[in-house]
């Protein structure tokens, strides 16, 4: 599913559920539990919480093996890599893996996004040893075995065909190919039809070889355990694990200014389309107050001034919103919609005019107590499984936010004023030279 999809799934009942949770329970209905941090000898940062709500252990394992690390016409590599460690092992074929998985009752999952790749085991603490060992094995000795890489590269070929038929997607890798024209972002994670059918096994180990290592690793480990036993029964097979130099990855992205239009004819009801331009990075500094502005904008569903203006007011679409979308390096700012045909165009100048219209006015005080209140009082949520936490530590360690990131988030919230949104509104908001691009019956859209 895209970003975009992911988005749209989250303004209607998502955002009901979320008001309801705030509502009832408040910003410190769930405290991050204490965490413990250490750096390995062969650079492997580990993280421990202690989660004894349930008998079961949740490991993480985050690793700059991203598809933004895949080589130029060797797109998708970082994504076949990663599901290929789970086809089979120097000691295990995968139907033995899967056996052993199913026998213990565990998930184990494998994958990759733009900055990073990872693994991920939720299992019984009373099978914590036997299932952290096939954990290691995988991680460290898979073989990707011919035959069943080919299996895979033919799924993820049938995926990417099948995404042509689906006109979000469509718009989705259109918009990353005209905004993105040199850079790690530009492609789709699982790649391109011509680049997968390229690679080959070597490649595979290769990029094994070169990016799964624990100098360029996170470890995370939460659950009913105690970080004694942690250091006793992991510590010593991740210290041994070891390390190699990795090369260095100069960012040089260089990004489309527009405006630019593309359309893509297609015979649908519904326009698909996709409104925007250069984003942030995550390590921005304006990234809080860009989170409450582009909520009041279009990230807070029912709430939004995109979907009071386009949905409520016009009745032109169903789901209306945006977000930004920041990496390692500076992503990219999307308004995304579906409507008629015939109301594309007067959908799109609607949006044009809310980005213009929160960059030359104060929002009001109501909009931004608002904004403030979900997004302090739905933060919680972000960390209350083992899942949610596993993921969200490393997250934190990964983009550097600091162990204390739950703690200060609030009050990074709080502080923020009409006068800064109206600040960065002008300053990362560009009406005047978005990147259009329209999925659709151009004809009926009045576009051809």
């Amino acid at each position: 599913m895209t970003q975009k999809a992911k988005n749209a799934s989250m303004t209607m009942m998502g955002t009901l559920l979320l008001t309801l949770w705030v509502m009832l329970f408040g910003p410190d209905a769930f405290a991050l539990p204490p965490v413990q941090r250490t750096v390995l000898p062969n650079g492997l940062v580990v993280l421990v919480c202690e989660e004894p709500s349930l008998p079961v252990v949740t490991i993480r394992l985050l690793t700059e093996g991203g598809s933004r690390r895949d080589p130029s016409g060797r797109e998708g590599l970082a994504h076949l890599t990663a599901r290929g460690l789970l086809l089979g092992t120097s000691k295990r074929k995968a139907v033995t893996i899967n056996e052993e998985l199913d026998f213990m009752g565990a998930s184990l999952l494998t994958g990759a996004d733009q900055d990073y790749a990872g693994l991920t085991l939720r299992i019984l603490k009373k099978d914590l040893d036997k299932g952290f060992d096939l954990f290691m094995e995988i991680l460290t000795q898979p073989t990707f075995p011919e035959e069943e890489i080919r299996r895979e590269t033919e799924k993820t070929l049938a995926a990417i065909h099948a995404s042509e038929d689906q006109p979000d997607d469509v718009a989705e890798r259109a918009f990353k190919k005209a905004l993105f024209l040199t850079g790690p972002y530009g492609h789709p994670v699982e790649g391109t039809k011509e680049s997968v059918q390229g690679l080959t096994r070597d490649d595979l180990v290769s990029f094994h070889r070169t990016f799964y290592r624990p100098n360029e690793s996170i470890f995370v480990a939460v659950g009913d355990m105690k970080a004694e036993e942690i250091k006793v029964r992991l510590l010593p097979a991740l210290t041994a694990w070891s390390k190699v130099d990795i090369p260095e990855m100069p960012s040089q992205s260089s990004l489309e200014k527009g405006p630019k239009q593309v359309k893509i004819d297609r015979p649908i009801t519904q326009a698909n389309i996709i409104l925007g331009h250069e984003g942030v990075a995550r390590g921005n500094p304006d990234y809080y107050t860009l989170t409450v502005m582009n909520y009041i904008l279009g990230g807070g569903g029912l709430t939004s001034r995109l979907m009071e203006e386009i949905r409520n007011r016009r009745g032109l679409a169903y789901s209306v919103g945006s977000f930004f979308d920041p990496g390692k390096d500076p992503g990219s700012f999307q308004i995304f919609l579906q409507t008629k045909n015939g109301s594309a165009r007067e959908a799109i100048s609607l949006s044009l005019k809310e980005m213009d219209r929160i960059r030359k006015e104060l929002v009001s005080e109501k909009e931004l107590e608002g904004a403030k209140k979900y997004l302090i009082g739905s933060f919680p949520m972000r960390f209350d499984t083992q899942a949610k936490l596993s993921q969200f530590l490393s997250q934190v360690e990964f983009y550097g936010l600091g162990l204390d990131y739950a703690d200060k988030y609030p009050s990074l919230i709080r502080s923020i004023t009409r006068e800064e949104i109206l600040r960065v509104a002008r300053i990362y908001l560009h009406p005047d030279r978005t990147i259009l691009v329209v999925v659709a019956n151009l004809k009926e859209a009045g576009m051809d």
